[in-house]
């Protein structure tokens, strides 16, 4: 992976992660009859509708889960799927070529938190690479933790990818005065990288501030069973208060 510098080039691209490959992250949580499904993983835009429902019909057959789910799986995805596909062809302007990334996640036992500045300008990051190559790193063994690393930073770049298409909406309206801001960093994150662009230099996309290393020091956790089933009650609480609290909105 390459660094690319900031330019003041304002020529908006395409709708697009700024990955190697447009992957979707896509995230379930699906309760029927009692039973709950939760899961997170990435999706091809480019794959044919109908692979979803098959998708639905292995997951149901594999995790031994009502046929009513089937249903409830395919529509989940197919509509994140369509918020994703609303986006494409429409401008993209970058408004941060830095941004910081945080990692806050638990996947069974393991608890994970990282904090990491991201170049957004690079098309050919790979947040999978970065999950397997943390893992490795951190010695940590269980195989759904890198997926679920690499599902957390394409969510993030999503959210950043369509801001970066209301940005260049605004753009093009020429707004007064917004030209007049444009080069100007206006976070710390972008400010402290360009930086350590120029005291250092970069190969790569991922960037830890050499000052504040003890402030971005990854964090991995590995939880008992005790704390774990603990955890899970409380995320059950939760998430039953939410779908009440949902269900009484709806009713008013």
């Amino acid at each position: 992976m390459k660094f690319h510098p900031p330019n003041s080039s304002k020529v908006p691209i395409k709708f697009r992660l700024p990955t190697a490959e447009n992957l979707v992250p896509i995230r379930l949580d699906i309760e029927v009859d009692g039973q709950r499904l939760k899961d997170a993983f990435t999706w091809n835009v480019n794959d044919p509708d109908s692979e979803v429902v098959n998708f639905a019909k292995r997951t149901v057959k594999d995790l031994k889960l009502p046929p009513s789910f089937i249903t409830q799986i395919t529509q989940s995805v197919q509509s994140q799927l369509a918020e994703f596909r609303s986006f494409e062809g429409q401008d993209m302007q970058n408004k941060e070529k830095i941004v910081a990334l945080k990692l806050d996640l638990r996947v069974s036992n393991t608890v994970i938190r990282d904090q990491f500045l991201w170049d957004v300008s690079n098309l050919e990051s790979d947040p999978e690479e970065f999950a397997r190559t943390f893992c490795k790193d951190m010695n940590i063994g269980d195989p759904e933790v890198a997926p679920a690393i690499a599902v957390s930073i394409r969510e993030q770049l999503y959210k950043i990818a369509v801001q970066n298409v209301s940005s260049a909406r605004e753009y093009r309206m020429g707004k007064k005065g917004r030209r007049g801001l444009e080069n100007v960093p206006n976070s710390k994150s972008g400010n402290g990288a360009l930086d350590l662009v120029k005291l250092f230099g970069i190969k790569g996309s991922i960037v830890r501030k050499r000052k504040e290393w003890y402030l971005y020091e990854p964090i991995v956790d590995i939880l008992s069973n005790e704390e774990v089933e603990a955890l899970d009650a409380r995320e059950e609480r939760n998430s039953r208060l939410k779908k009440k609290l949902e269900e009484k909105e709806e009713n008013l």
